[in-house]
């Protein structure tokens, strides 16, 4: 291939152009803006509203239903009114236990935040906010499985079975093998 005088003025600036010279571009790009920059802004409403943000994965898999997504499929689960008014106390209950863990664990990750911007951190005060914000989201996590395993007492075998079909995890047989209740 013959260089054109033109193509070989061009050349240095395709490589400037290429995906390559921006490989050092953060991933993080944007959320520097953030008011606490570890939290979406969704992640910070869902834990001031005691949302369950996929911490109770391991029971809601494993046939362990939750009480919101059991309170949205109660007829299709044929709930009886006991039991609609059993998991709307369980569901209650779990909010007013996750809400005020969620609002404390936004506010260490704003305190947190506030120490890095203003260079005011050292490596004991890291790790004594890290295990607060551990334990504070051990706890609310434990809020949120304890909820499921409650349910389990609230539903038939039948019940969770449909409830795992209802949700798209499984057939039959129960998610992970496992069956009954």
């Amino acid at each position: 291939m013959r260089f054109r005088p033109a193509m070989v003025l061009l050349l240095p600036l395709v490589f400037l152009a290429s995906p390559a010279s921006h490989a050092a571009e953060s991933p993080y790009k944007g959320q520097e803006k953030r008011p606490i920059k570890a939290l979406s802004g969704k992640e910070v409403e869902d834990l001031l509203a005691g949302n369950g943000m996929g911490l109770a994965k391991a029971a809601e898999l494993n046939r362990y239903p939750g009480p919101l997504h059991v309170l949205e499929s109660a007829s299709r689960l044929g709930l009886t009114e006991t039991q609609r008014a059993e998991t709307r106390r369980l569901f209650d209950a779990m909010k007013r236990e996750a809400v005020p863990l969620g609002r404390e664990i936004v506010e260490r990750e704003r305190e947190l935040d506030a120490r890095f911007a203003s260079q005011e951190i050292d490596e004991a005060s890291l790790a004594a906010a890290l295990a607060e914000i551990g334990r504070l989201t051990g706890a609310l996590r434990l809020v949120h499985l304890k909820a499921h395993l409650r349910m389990r007492e609230i539903l038939t075998p039948h019940q969770i079975a449909l409830y795992g079909r209802a949700r798209g995890y499984e057939s039959s047989g129960g998610a992970g093998g496992h069956s009954g209740h």
